[in-house]
């Protein structure tokens, strides 16, 4: 089954679901009409709460910091690995990617925080700018001066790529927010949505019958930031209450010579999604340099070459009965990634639905950021 652009073969369910599709659809439904802020931000109704003047303001520069954690950084990473705009960004995404370049003062410092409290944020803003109860960068922004833009609605997190945390940044690179937000169409699309109730429901009989790990065999390693945004959308949103399903990124065909003997022989509480993207451009064999037991390799490009691997994969987990589903990308735009941010959003909350848990809270997590704030005061 097609969406424009994107080719999906769902998982081949041999066993009887655990939730009726018309459940799955009236759940749907209910999150439809609901009134989410989260879902706003996919459509090209959804106003922006930044001025479009920052960005004609910032059109000649070169080199932007974006500083966030989290989903405040993952969705804009997603967007500038897949798309790869000409405009330089750096992710001051952890505490070990700090360099002199980064510190260039011709650079613009993009710091995203919902809470504006967010200690990784805090201490790169604070190393990296090297200046110096409400936000602290609040506070800090307005000591300095600074452009502020807030979240609008307070969307934040894991769902925010669409909103201004995702669409600020994308605009800087020079790239179209309407082209991302296509809500609206995909719901007049019932192939669309049966496509996604149809995943939903076996992805839930799967978990059911002991399958919690969902490997993703990317074979894109511009997708490779992705699927980090899924990962974090999936495991914070499903983890919860002694359930869950766990995403693991595998990397493509690296993993075909690590990790595959165990995928295909090993314990057996996986499920996988596989995903390939077209290129056109990309690199020949030289056909000169290839001796005769190599002939089938003759004008063929690396993306062929990864493509043969991919189908083989398909193959080989279809024989020995792995579940799995396909996902093949026929071309690389903005469209085409909101479509895919759509896709995995819904199919999360919806997920989360029908296992009766909060897909939008990381309670545990909480615990963490007070235990830490504890000892650095007592240390």
């Amino acid at each position: 089954m097609s969406i424009k652009n994107i080719k999906i073969k769902n998982f081949l369910s041999r066993k009887k679901t655990i939730i009726k599709k018309k459940e799955l659809f009236k759940l749907f439904k209910n999150l439809i009409k609901s009134d989410s802020q989260i879902l706003s931000s996919m459509d090209k109704s959804y106003k922006d709460s930044y001025n479009r003047k920052i960005i004609l303001s910032l059109k000649n520069i070169k080199n932007i910091n974006l500083i966030g954690i989290g989903g405040s950084s993952l969705g804009a990473k997603a967007i500038y690995s897949f798309l790869k705009p000409k405009k330089k960004f750096y992710f001051i995404d952890n505490f070990s990617n700090l360099s002199s370049k980064n510190n260039n003062s011709k650079n613009i410092n993009l710091i995203i925080s919902k809470s504006g409290n967010t200690l990784e944020t805090i201490s790169n803003m604070n190393v990296l700018t090297y200046k110096n109860k409400k936000s602290y960068l609040m506070s800090l922004a307005n000591k300095l001066k600074a452009e502020v833009i807030h979240h609008n609605n307070f969307i934040g997190g894991r769902y925010s790529v669409l909103s201004e945390v995702g669409m600020l940044p994308a605009e800087l690179m020079g790239f179209q927010p309407k082209k991302f937000r296509r809500l609206n169409q995909f719901l007049k699309n019932k192939k669309y949505i049966n496509l996604l109730i149809q995943g939903v429901s076996n992805i839930l009989t799967l978990n059911k019958n002991n399958k919690t790990n969902s490997i993703i065999l990317n074979y894109d390693d511009r997708s490779n930031e992705l699927f980090s945004w899924y990962q974090q959308l999936v495991a914070e949103s499903l983890g919860k209450k002694n359930k869950g399903i766990l995403p693991v990124i595998s990397v493509m065909p690296r993993d075909n010579h690590s990790l595959m003997q165990h995928y295909l022989d090993g314990t057996k509480n996986n499920f996988f999604t596989l995903f390939f993207v077209k290129e056109k451009n990309s690199k020949k064999i030289n056909n000169k340099s290839i001796l005769d037991p190599y002939f089938h390799l003759k004008n063929k490009s690396l993306n062929d070459i990864s493509f043969s691997q991919f189908c083989a994969t398909e193959k080989v987990f279809k024989k020995k009965k792995l579940p799995f589903r396909s996902f093949i990308i026929e071309k690389r735009n903005e469209e085409v990634l909101g479509e895919l941010f759509t896709f995995f959003i819904l199919e999360t909350i919806l997920l989360a639905m029908a296992m009766k848990i909060n897909p939008y809270d990381q309670p545990a997590v909480e615990l963490i950021k007070i235990y830490t704030k504890k000892f650095l005061k007592n240390n």
